[in-house]
């Protein structure tokens, strides 16, 4: 095999490695941990024919601890060893995650700031107007790509059909409902210093999703900023889509 394709396979093999290093390690803790406990199990037997030999040998029934610790920990080292490098393998799993983490939080931040001071540069480029216009068009489009199959039903009584573009969700409410939420949570925000995206929910009556625990809004960030959009659906029915001038962020704590 030629020395170019060994050196690309060994590289290969190296990224492959690093970016899931995490997993790796975790898998190989997890086996060190069984393989531990059963190293354990196999070396007690031998660990107590050695402690009634020392019982024999000293002519007594009981051992002082130290007496007992000195004669069984020997059988046990394997075991040890084992177990510290699967401790080892963990915390370094945790560690490359809690890094990735940091980084991935980083880039987002800066991915929010740079498109907040792109909506301002159109906004102040184009007009209000004619930027609203463009967010009637892309709320539009969202509506197209998911069309309504089911509508939630909630408890605030409201009539109007809207459509929430973070959860793809349409339901039963009105603006002045949402509005209300909004500001409510708003005033929470202030006494609480964060709110999540499934406060959000639960107020207007919907079930949580996995999404809305993992994001949410901080009041250093901004307050909780909702843009409405009445659109059409495919049948003529009007829906009233939500989005969010100040979107959720994942490091809102």
């Amino acid at each position: 095999m030629p020395k170019q394709s060994l050196a690309s396979i060994a590289k290969s093999v190296r990224t492959a490695m690093k970016k899931h290093s995490p997993e790796i390690l975790t898998g190989i803790g997890i086996a060190g941990m069984i393989t531990t406990t059963v190293m354990a199990v196999k070396a007690t037997p031998k660990a107590l024919i050695l402690l009634e030999e020392k019982k024999d040998e000293l002519d007594t029934d009981r051992l002082e601890p130290k007496d007992i610790i000195k004669t069984a920990w020997p059988c046990y080292i394997p075991a040890a060893v084992v177990g510290s490098i699967s401790v080892f393998c963990l915390i370094g799993a945790s560690s490359t995650n809690l890094r990735r983490n940091a980084a991935l939080a980083t880039a987002y931040t800066l991915s929010e700031s740079t498109l907040k001071e792109y909506q301002e540069k159109v906004v102040e480029t184009i007009g209000e107007k004619k930027e609203q216009s463009i967010r009637d068009s892309v709320s539009k489009d969202k509506m197209v790509k998911n069309p309504i199959r089911e509508v939630i039903l909630t408890e605030s009584g409201g009539n109007t059909i809207c459509y929430d573009v973070l959860s793809g969700r349409y339901f039963k409410s009105d603006r002045d409902k949402i509005t209300r939420v909004m500001n409510e949570l708003n005033r929470q925000m202030r006494d609480e210093m964060c709110v999540t995206l499934n406060d959000f929910y639960y107020e207007l009556g919907l079930d949580g999703t996995k999404m809305g625990d993992m994001l949410g809004w901080n009041i250093d960030k901004g307050y909780i900023d909702l843009a409405f959009s009445s659109q059409l659906d495919a049948n003529g029915t009007p829906c009233l889509v939500i989005d969010y001038q100040v979107a959720p962020v994942y490091d809102y704590q």
